[in-house]
């Protein structure tokens, strides 16, 4: 936390030194045309010479002043992101608030983890990790929670977010570049309707036209200059007319073309900028290694090539401006020659467009898996194995407060699977959920919440917190056992790691034991790893038929002081103390 309290100093110092500066170039500037204007009224009064030489200087003074109010501008923004980043990350590890995006659009029932687990939504994981600021790091975060990567992916994986949590001044300003481009859904939706969006080609009669009737024009003019003849004024006007009728007729295709794409030139210059960070930066992974080399296409760097059409999408802006739109393509049909510049630069880097903004994703993906490592050194990164062999030290759930989490030492070799038994508030449901979480994080190339871990990576299917859908006019026990179908239909495939959650709520106790003693009979038949909590103790006695492959653990409650107390430590057994009579008592229930 020290780092960012010295940053928020650091910028809140900048940004102060920043805005001085840009409000004395706003003055000068202010100061600078007034005096433009003031010289060329007393020229015109006077013509005196000058005056005017004395307007020119004052105005190209302006221009200047105008490159650099328009430089400080960005310079106020990504400071102002900085600090704000910073800001946000101190208030995060105090635990005043959540500052990030939740990703509740992200949020599947049907998926087999990402609700049981809290993947999405207020207090999420993804809410925690999630450090992306454009559509497509927030799009490739959600997307590599919800899948399992192959054990290379995950150490190419691993090999990168070390690496990047020790760049944290280089991942700060990458995200206040994203921060400060605004990027939306709506942006990435309108680029990529654009890339892919078709039409046949302008017509050879038409690229000469636009290069003849422009031609004819200056040509006129510039006669007109020399031998001041009248009648080529006329010839001068048939000139800009026959091209305000060319534009007339190509019009249609121009805002077809930039059909909801407002703004799409500074998104698209952000991606730019974002893009040059990545390939100025030195890397030494193989994953950051392959993703910058991505950047390059016609011996070009992708930054240069996405600057070039920020600037044509920049000039297109000029058709939605009636004046200029008149001027320039009467003139020398200036928005058709963007076009034509749009659809050759499409025709070209369309295929890889998408490419390069999707390595943006995956830098920001990896960034928020860095700043997870880099505020939790306490964290590990798993050892990742072939052997079906899984097993953690001092885990716990990372969402927990570090102050008073309390970590279990726990393995699933050479028994694979525990029967898991405690009284309510005991710690079973957040134990299963640890595991869960811990394994979707190993699986992605994340640290864990663990002092110690190895494991083998595994698809993650659990049964824990389904609800009624009305909509689909679903009772929970039929969407449990839908779930409980769910999982058995992906064991058939392959092994996963299974945790389940008092199933079978919603029917008799001997038909809840009895399904419930069959469900974990199956699932270690089909070689699932993971764990069952129940509260039915003779779903405990299955350890005895499979003593090789099953193992009891549990979570208890002591009575102190007349008063319940619970340590959260995982225990080998069956769990043997009982809270709910004591407690209905003590509350005067019974």
């Amino acid at each position: 936390m020290n780092y960012y309290k010295e940053k928020v100093l650091h910028y809140t110092e900048s940004l102060n030194k920043t805005n001085k500066k840009f409000n004395s170039i706003s003055l000068l500037r202010l100061l600078s045309i007034f005096s433009f204007l003031f010289l060329m009224f007393y020229y015109i009064k006077t013509d005196k010479i000058l005056y005017l030489i004395s307007a020119l200087l004052f105005f190209i003074g302006f221009i200047f002043l105008m490159r650099i109010h328009s430089r400080l501008s960005f310079q106020k923004q990504f400071l102002t992101a900085l600090l704000k980043i910073n800001a946000n990350e101190i208030s995060f590890l105090k635990r005043e608030k959540l500052p990030f995006e939740n990703g509740i659009e992200f949020n599947d029932f049907h998926h087999p983890y990402t609700y049981d687990l809290d993947i999405f939504g207020d207090h999420s994981l993804f809410q925690n990790l999630n450090r992306t600021a454009t559509f497509t790091g927030k799009k490739t975060l959600a997307n590599q929670l919800l899948k399992l990567n192959s054990n290379e992916s995950i150490l190419e994986n691993q090999e990168a977010v070390k690496e990047l949590a020790s760049k944290i001044d280089w991942r700060q300003e990458f995200l206040a570049l994203a921060v400060v481009s605004h990027d939306s859904k709506e942006s990435y939706e309108s680029l990529m309707h654009w890339k892919s969006f078709k039409k046949e080609s302008l017509s050879k009669a038409l690229n000469i036209i636009s290069i003849v009737l422009p031609a004819l024009f200056f040509g006129f003019l510039a006669a007109y200059f020399i031998t001041s003849k009248t009648i080529l004024l006329s010839y001068l006007t048939y000139a800009f007319i026959g091209n305000l009728i060319v534009f007339g007729s190509v019009s249609k295709r121009i805002q077809s073309e930039i059909a909801k794409a407002d703004n799409i030139d500074k998104i698209i210059k952000q991606y730019s900028l974002l893009v040059k960070k990545i390939e100025l930066e030195k890397f030494e992974s193989k994953k950051l290694i392959e993703l910058q080399q991505q950047l390059v296409f016609k011996n070009t760097s992708a930054s240069s090539h996405l600057k070039q059409l920020s600037e044509l999408f920049s000039r297109m802006d000029t058709v939605s401006n009636l004046v200029t739109a008149v001027l320039f393509n009467g003139s020398f049909l200036f928005n058709l020659h963007v076009l034509k510049a749009l659809l050759n630069w499409k025709e070209q880097h369309a295929d890889q467009l998408e490419k390069w903004i999707d390595v943006i994703g995956e830098f920001e993906m990896l960034n928020s898996l860095a700043n997870l490592a880099y505020n939790n050194s306490d964290f590990v990164f798993p050892e990742i194995n072939s052997e079906y062999k899984t097993g953690f030290k001092n885990l716990s759930h990372p969402l927990l407060n570090p102050v008073s989490r309390v970590g279990n030492d726990t393995h699933f070799y050479p028994q694979s699977f525990m029967i898991l038994t405690g009284s309510n508030m005991s710690g079973k449901s957040t134990f299963l959920r640890s595991l869960g979480i811990n394994m979707v994080l190993g699986g992605v190339g994340s640290v864990v919440c663990a002092s110690e871990a190895n494991i083998h990576p595994l698809p993650v299917l659990v049964s824990m917190r389904l609800s009624d859908s009305l909509a689909d006019s679903e009772s929970y026990f039929f969407a449990e056992i839908k779930r409980l179908k769910q999982i058995m239909d992906a064991l058939e495939e392959k092994p996963a790691f299974v945790l389940l959650d008092e199933i079978l709520r919603g029917t008799n106790s001997d038909d809840k034991r009895n399904g419930t003693i069959e469900v974990v009979k199956k699932v270690i038949a089909k070689n699932a790893i993971g764990a069952i909590a129940t509260h039915d103790i003779e779903v405990c006695l299955t350890t005895n038929e499979y003593p090789e492959i099953l193992t009891n653990q549990c979570f208890e409650v002591e009575i102190k002081d007349n008063d319940l107390h619970f340590d959260y430590k995982l225990r080998n057994g069956i769990c043997k103390n009982k809270s709910a009579t004591f407690l209905m008592q003590k509350m005067g229930v019974i």
